[in-house]
């Protein structure tokens, strides 16, 4: 379990993390997202000791980072994944750091072998590219066989079959009751992956909520109908709190009116309905409509 109470960091004039407190329960993914500039980064570190908080604490399965004598043991962490000196072998590097903690070279043969890294693991961690370097990061995260896990951007560099792996892998470890925390600012991703979210914006914390109560409570319900007679059906349902969106001649998105009327309204008229699915919003969307005001750094409009 990962616990903040109260965290806040400054650097000179700047608040970075804002008295944010949240738990990070064992036996699911947390998903950790905010903009750039959240300050998701700053937490994350200061849960691990690199940053000290200029007020409040964090606890790792129930003691500071810092006061944990194998520490490796308890918390996988994967940060920075070019956090490796790059004259050593992948091999090399994974050994030096389960020398600091006892743990076995056999264990550095299994996590290699883990994160499919075997084919380059005499080679030197300079030379990886991204994506072999993160599976570097994830392997040394696992030396400990920790039942913690703190994972930033983890999937950044990765091939679609890596992005797979780390879904199923991250999924498979908190099915064993570990803790998982997991940031990305890939929603689709995230969307398939983690059961709980933490939101963070301009270093305060948005949301913390179960995924699909986050979408319901930042999305609009809406039903999507499939008739050869669209244009005409569209015309009978139209209202002043009606929002209609036409996605293909034979397609509607209606937001406003509910399946059951729009069914009385077609068949009322005699037009054939094809489909007729309610729909909800993605992750993307409530993300979006969350953090909307929190945006730091805004990107020019393209026509």
């Amino acid at each position: 379990m990962i616990t903040a109470e109260g965290l806040t960091k400054r650097f000179a004039d700047k608040t970075a993390v804002d008295d944010v407190s949240f738990t990070v329960q064992p036996g699911r993914v947390t998903g950790f997202l905010g903009p750039n500039g959240a300050g998701k980064s700053t937490t994350m570190r200061m849960i691990v000791g690199l940053d000290r908080p200029t007020a409040g604490r964090t606890t790792v399965n129930g003691a500071e980072y810092g006061r944990h004598r194998a520490p490796l043991t308890e918390v996988g962490v994967l940060l920075d994944a070019k956090a490796v000196h790059t004259g050593r072998t992948a091999r090399s590097h994974l050994r030096a750091m389960a020398a600091t903690h006892g743990i076995p070279n056999s264990r550095v043969d299994e996590v290699i072998d883990i994160t499919g890294i075997g084919s380059v693991a005499g080679k030197r961690a300079g030379k990886f590219s991204l994506g072999m370097g993160q599976r570097l990061g994830i392997a040394a995260a696992l030396l400990g066989d920790p039942h913690t896990l703190i994972l930033d951007e983890p999937v950044n560099g990765l091939d679609p079959e890596g992005v797979r792996w780390v879904r199923q892998f991250v999924r498979h470890a908190a099915s064993e009751g570990r803790t998982v925390l997991l940031s990305s600012h890939l929603m689709s991703e995230m969307a398939q992956t983690a059961d709980h979210v933490i939101v963070l914006g301009r270093g305060k914390v948005l949301a913390d909520a179960d995924l699909g109560d986050l979408v319901r409570a930042w999305t609009t319900l809406g039903v999507r109908v499939r008739s050869p007679r669209a244009a005409e059906l569209a015309a009978a349902i139209a209202g002043p709190a009606v929002e209609i969106v036409t996605t293909s001649p034979e397609t509607l998105d209606v937001v406003g009116v509910p399946a059951a009327r729009i069914g009385d309204l077609a068949a009322e008229r005699g037009i054939p309905i094809h489909e007729l699915t309610p729909t909800t919003g993605s992750l993307e969307d409530a993300y979006l409509a969350l953090t909307g005001e929190s945006v730091e750094y805004h990107s020019k409009e393209i026509a």
